[in-house]
């Protein structure tokens, strides 16, 4: 399954993955570190991490409109291209905390039209049939580029202060739509079905985007994956809150520097997982990729938010910590191989783009309603508990996947693309 890399249009999109994945990671790392440092706050740092997310909220869904619509390459290379002119408002005024929450407004929309191009151009490059070993890849190189990312955030945060972490991520952007642009493929959406060509622009667009809703009614698969999304991103939403800066800082009695090593282990386990998840993924079924990944992420961040119970405060509890989050890779990337390539082959080409956008805006949603939970709770409750009960209802989201994504095969894609043009044709008809 390796043999995807040696594919030309392929390995682009892995290698331009890689090297701006590594950029955000180190970004994602040191962003919620820089906040919190300047406020001493897990409310203001959860507030600014929402403004990040909540344009997932309010255009996702709207945007995979568009990449159905959009040459999926230029997509790519605009919205690379965007966020690292976005970033460089920051170098000027690194402690500017509201000019921090309007780049991550502007960086989380253009990011929107980005990640559901990138998902549904992925089966035109590789063929359903090699979807799981896609998407392991693309997990690995996930994961590589977190192992160098937070160390290397870190190291830029500590050497160069913000703005060497800010200069790095916008190399990267750059690097990565050169890349992109070398892809040969034919990237535009397959035909124009569900897509409307006469009207005024926003009665186009509406129904355009309620063509792309009457898919996910009518997959029983997508309808599980959304519901089991809702769970899983406010546990994630918890997470990020609170689960990196203040649990190492306030918890565990960890050094700045540390933070990113909780990043850095889980990349250990991740890239061990891809290698093999690459190479036996095919033999597994994607429900169990997907919801047993899910618990198995659940009770390794149920071991690192509990560290201190194991170990003396210190390094020694940051180890540990670090232990379950090696022990998380492996899950970490079969649920996101899983969920990938299940909502690739249960919708089509011409669809996909609002498929994943949806799902997109449907997580982002869940997300801001667990950074509310993590800013709120978190001094409150303490931070434990609340990373506790958040790692418990990852692992709920896990269950549900396994309890009601079908076990059998479902219908050809060919049907459901079928089902839709008529829901579509009638709208037309209707407008």
């Amino acid at each position: 399954m390796f043999s995807l890399l040696r594919e030309r249009d392929f390995g682009l999109l892995w290698l331009a993955g890689l090297i701006s994945y590594a950029g955000n990671a180190a970004l994602t790392v040191v962003f919620p570190l820089h906040v919190y440092r300047l406020t001493d706050s897990t409310l203001v740092t959860a507030i600014i991490l929402a403004t990040y997310f909540l344009p997932r909220v309010l255009f996702s869904s709207v945007a995979g409109v568009f990449v159905d619509r959009w040459d999926r390459k230029r997509t790519m290379i605009g919205a690379d291209l965007g966020r690292a002119v976005v970033l460089l408002p920051i170098l000027i005024a690194p402690g500017d905390v509201p000019l921090l929450g309007v780049v991550a407004v502007v960086q989380g929309t253009i990011a929107v039209f980005f990640a559901p191009a990138e998902s549904a151009l992925l089966p035109t490059l590789v063929g359903e049939n090699r979807l799981v070993a896609a998407n392991a890849l693309n997990a690995l190189n996930n994961n590589i580029g977190m192992l160098i990312g937070p160390a290397m955030g870190a190291l830029l945060y500590a050497e160069f202060s913000f703005r060497g972490t800010v200069l790095a991520d916008t190399a990267t952007f750059i690097i990565s739509a050169s890349l992109i642009r070398l892809i040969v493929a034919d990237a535009r959406p397959e035909g124009s079905a569900g897509i409307v060509s006469s009207g005024a622009a926003w009665t186009r667009m509406a129904s355009d985007w309620r063509a792309g809703m009457s898919v996910i009614r009518r997959e029983l698969s997508l309808r599980v994956l959304l519901a089991s999304s809702l769970l899983v991103s406010v546990a994630q939403g918890v997470f990020l809150t609170l689960g990196l800066s203040p649990l190492v800082l306030d918890v565990l009695g960890g050094t700045p520097a540390q933070v990113g090593w909780l990043g850095t282990a889980q990349a250990i386990g991740g890239i061990t997982a891809g290698l093999i998840v690459v190479r036996i993924g095919h033999r597994m079924t994607t429900r169990w990729l997907y919801g047993g990944g899910l618990i198995g992420i659940g009770l390794a961040d149920l071991g690192a938010a509990n560290a201190a119970r194991i170990a003396t405060i210190g390094t020694p509890a940051v180890g540990v910590a670090m232990g379950w989050m090696i022990v998380a890779g492996f899950p970490v990337v079969a649920a996101g191989a899983g969920l990938q390539a299940l909502v690739q082959t249960h919708t089509t080409d011409a669809y996909r783009g609002r498929v994943f956008g949806t799902l997109s805006s449907v997580s982002g949603i869940a997300l801001i309603v667990g950074f509310a939970v993590g800013g709120v709770l978190g001094s409150s409750a303490g931070i434990v508990p609340v990373l506790s009960a958040a790692a418990l209802l990852r692992a709920l989201g896990g269950v549900v996947a396994i309890l009601f994504l079908p076990r059998h095969p479902q219908q050809s894609s060919s049907t459901i693309e079928s089902e839709a043009s008529h829901v579509h044709e009638r709208q037309q008809s209707v407008t």
